[in-house]
């Protein structure tokens, strides 16, 4: 006979088993069983980067998060540890070095162990109250009997949503990221928690049915499940230390082995939690005695005082969580948590769980390997499934807040979203976990570098300069101090200007060229009144009057005949050609600002040599302020990296103090990021344009220095944001090898783990290797002169490498 049953008694396929039903609201997913469920992204605090007095102040403030939720709410907390994303195929190198550069780096990343990170979820579930679930399907039908029932799920709705907001506010103030999944993010996020096929869902045009929607990948049961055709292992934890501290199970975060750690979460009510603990203590109490102590009381009747001590411990501990509930400080609920790693070899599967149990049994706690109960324990872990493997021994939230996926090891962002590209490079820091460095936060690319003589900084900014030629049509200009960017300079051929030097590399300028362009010649009267004002002369509207007709005059002129000289001898005010005589042919600096020609090139990497130009600290605020005129032309909206090494020696000057925050702003709207950098911390904090620059600048990168410790050196650490633990981090920090990024998305200690050939060019700034460089560059042309250089670098392999890629 044919089976009539309309419905199947037993679930025989993945999609029975899943709890999703449809998309009801922007984000929101109704379950079968009528409850609402909602997921949010987060990544909270590195541990490693902060004090314990910050750890305890955020598991706080979590607490107070959960336990605002009762009966009727469920919480899934899931820490997601998968492989991170392959080094970034994009690039637009320009030039074969930087190209050769990018190759190695990324032949270096590959060639390492798998690289793993992180992601972490919290899935908010909300049952309504029953007669409103009964009649939820009438929400969804347009009659007029209906209304009271469509506004009572309606209302549901609304305060569902209204918790979730409340506690993502709660969230946002000590997490570093904490958003809401749209409803693609949503489908996709669940899809991966049944799949390991990793693809992202668009959202169907009726979202209903999306449980067989999601699912795609079998499941099969037994003591040994599988999904798909890997292998599941779920070890689940059953005991739990004496004490719990934020973030006790950090550790998990490094392990180099995929996972999904999930924390759920089933709090009661206040009056359900109190009965319970009561329950509790009228057990332990009971057992304080023994059935042979008791018979001894009722025959001798008198009290024996022999008691068992850990019952009575016990009771107390219940009488303490009685008060903390009462108090409204914590709320109670039914926890479970669970790590399930998965292989195609059983084996792997295996080992791997082991590895997770040897982690979490070193912390204190008992962990058991699944296998009558698999299936159930894995089923615990999907978002939505609040009936299965429940286990019953209460849990409080803050202890909750410590247990679950708090901290975080952040790997950096995937892409810089500002400029819609790759990161600017790819480092390593703990764990197996890449760091992807980038300058931009949001739309800023500004960035502070501070740290000792000798700890690396020339090499970082090198190495950032190169790799962010990646980025289509970018340029980079240098204001570089004492030639550590010379070879990275000639290496991509860029041009090497020494400003203030008689030799040939020299650069000289005519700033007056051009006045007879308006704008030109209102930014050259400016110009002329700042030089005047820098000698100590009071500018009077008759001297304005003066330097603006002398200019005027000027104009007229041929291009040639447009000099520092030819102003001074159409001005008569004594007092202004006083001013400007060290500035002419015979003066102190006539030979760098009084030129009848003057020589810009147009390509993509230019750096400016300033060392010889910072023994002369008169002339240094005109010098700059034309050359950053003249680069403002070459700002056109193309990414562009502007690098002051030692920034803080030709820029701490009043003129530029008043102007440095506006013409900042200016730079960002142009695409172009500012790197500042400097050795002494001291003079960062002492700046008159620290203000300016510290607001400007949200991410810094901070050297190791062996002194951090020392309480003047640590007090300026401590004024530029860095707390004790980060301070720590520099003392201890191995110089030249790693860097500490500090800002607003997120900290880490990161090392550039750099190739030979990159090695070659960043970190040629010894005496003996720049004289030998300049020697190079004037004896042969741009491909000769590469292959000597690496040569010289005893890396002849290089050389003809480049010429088998030429051919």
């Amino acid at each position: 006979m044919f089976n009539l049953t309309e419905f199947r008694k037993k679930a025989d396929r993945m999609t029975d088993l899943l709890p999703w039903a449809a998309l009801v609201h922007p984000g929101v997913m109704l379950n079968k069983d009528g409850s609402l469920m909602q997921v949010m992204q987060y990544r909270g605090p590195d541990i490693e980067s902060s004090t314990p007095s910050q750890l305890v102040s955020a598991t706080a403030r979590l607490n107070n998060a959960l336990k605002r939720l009762n009966a009727g709410w469920a919480l899934f907390i899931e820490a997601r540890r998968e492989q991170a994303v392959a080094y970034p195929k994009e690039q637009h190198f320009p030039d074969p070095v930087s190209l050769l550069v990018d190759s190695e780096r990324s032949a270096l990343f590959q060639s390492e162990q798998e690289h793993f990170e992180s992601h972490y979820y919290i899935t908010f579930v909300y049952l309504p109250p029953k007669d409103i679930v009964s009649n939820q399907s009438k929400f969804f039908i347009s009659e007029t009997g209906n209304r009271k029932q469509q506004n009572s799920y309606k209302n549901e709705l609304d305060y569902f949503l209204t918790t979730t907001r409340k506690i993502l506010d709660i969230l946002q103030d000590f997490m570093f990221e904490s958003n809401v999944l749209d409803d693609e993010s949503l489908l996709t996020y669940l899809h991966s928690c049944v799949s390991l096929k990793k693809q992202k869902l668009l959202v169907p045009e009726t979202p209903m049915y999306l449980d067989a929607f999601i699912a795609d990948t079998p499941l099969t049961g037994g003591l040994s499940p599988m999904l798909g055709d890997v292998y599941l292992k779920t070890i689940s934890i059953m005991g739990f230390p004496g004490t719990s501290t934020p973030a006790i199970l950090d550790q998990l975060n490094h392990l180099p082995i995929e996972y999904r750690w999930v924390s759920r979460y089933l709090p009661l009510d206040k009056l359900d939690a109190e009965k319970m603990l009561k329950t509790y203590r009228r057990q332990w109490f009971s057992k304080r005695k023994g059935m042979l102590s008791m018979l001894t009381e009722v025959f001798s009747k008198s009290e024996s005082p022999l008691q068992d001590s850990a019952a009575m411990r016990n009771a107390q501990d219940a009488d303490i969580a009685m008060e903390e509930l009462a108090d409204d400080h914590v709320s109670f609920g039914y926890s479970t948590f669970t790590v399930t790693v998965w292989d195609k070899d059983q084996n792997h599967a295996i080992e791997k769980a082991r590895e997770i149990e040897r982690v979490i049994n070193g912390l204190g706690f008992t962990t058991i390997c699944e296998s009558m109960n698999a299936v159930e324990a894995w089923l615990s872990s999907i978002p939505g499934n609040t009936v299965a493997n429940v286990r019953m021994p209460l849990i409080h939230s803050l202890n909750l807040s410590h247990l679950i996926p708090f901290s975080a090891l952040w790997a950096g962002p995937e892409k810089n979203k500002h400029l819609n590209a790759p990161p600017l490079l790819y480092a390593r820091t703990s764990g197996n976990t890449p760091f992807r460095l980038s300058n931009h936060i949001n739309d800023v690319g500004h960035q502070m570098i501070i740290g000792p003589t000798g700890a690396g900084k020339s090499v970082l900014l090198s190495t950032m300069a190169l790799q962010f030629l990646r980025y289509k049509d970018a340029q980079v200009f240098v204001f570089d101090k004492g030639g550590s960017f010379l070879s990275s300079t000639f290496a991509v051929d860029g041009h090497y200007y020494n400003v203030g030097s008689p030799d040939p590399s020299g650069l000289v300028f005519q700033p007056l060229a051009h006045i007879n362009e308006e704008s030109e010649r209102i930014w050259a009267n400016d110009w002329i009144l700042g030089i005047i004002s820098n000698e100590n002369i009071e500018i009077t509207p008759e001297i304005k009057e003066v330097v603006w007709n002398a200019l005027n005059n000027l104009a007229n002129f041929e291009a040639h005949q447009r000099t520092m000289t030819g102003l001074k001898a159409l001005i008569q005010n004594q007092q202004v050609r006083l001013a400007l005589d060290s500035y002419v042919i015979g003066g102190a600096y006539g030979h760098i600002l009084d030129s009848d020609t003057e020589v810009f090139y147009k390509k993509n990497w230019q750096c400016f040599e300033m060392e010889e130009l910072m023994d002369m600290p008169d002339v240094i605020p005109p010098v700059l302020s034309y050359l950053f005129h003249v680069l403002e032309k070459r700002f056109d909206g193309r990414p562009t990296m502007m690098i002051l090494d030692e920034a803080w020696l030709f820029l701490d000057n009043p003129i530029f103090a008043n102007k440095i925050r506006g013409w900042l702003k200016t730079l960002r709207k142009f695409n172009v990021s500012v790197i500042f950098a400097t050795q002494s911390v001291e003079d960062t904090i002492d700046s008159d344009i620290a203000s300016a620059l510290i607001e400007s600048c949200p991410s810094r990168i901070f050297l190791p220095n062996d002194r951090a410790l020392e309480p003047n050196v640590k007090k300026h650490y401590i004024d530029l944001g860095l707390n004790e633990t980060q301070v720590n981090i520099l003392a201890n920090a191995i110089p030249k090898r790693q860097y500490y990024f500090e800002s607003p998305e997120g900290n880490a200690l990161f090392d550039l783990a750099l190739g030979p050939i990159t090695l070659a060019i960043v970190a040629s700034s010894k005496s003996e290797d720049k004289k030998k460089i300049k020697e190079l560059h004037l004896e042969s042309d741009h491909n000769a002169y590469l292959k000597n250089f690496f040569n010289y670098k005893n890396l002849n392999w290089v050389s003809s490498l480049m010429e088998t890629s030429d051919d």
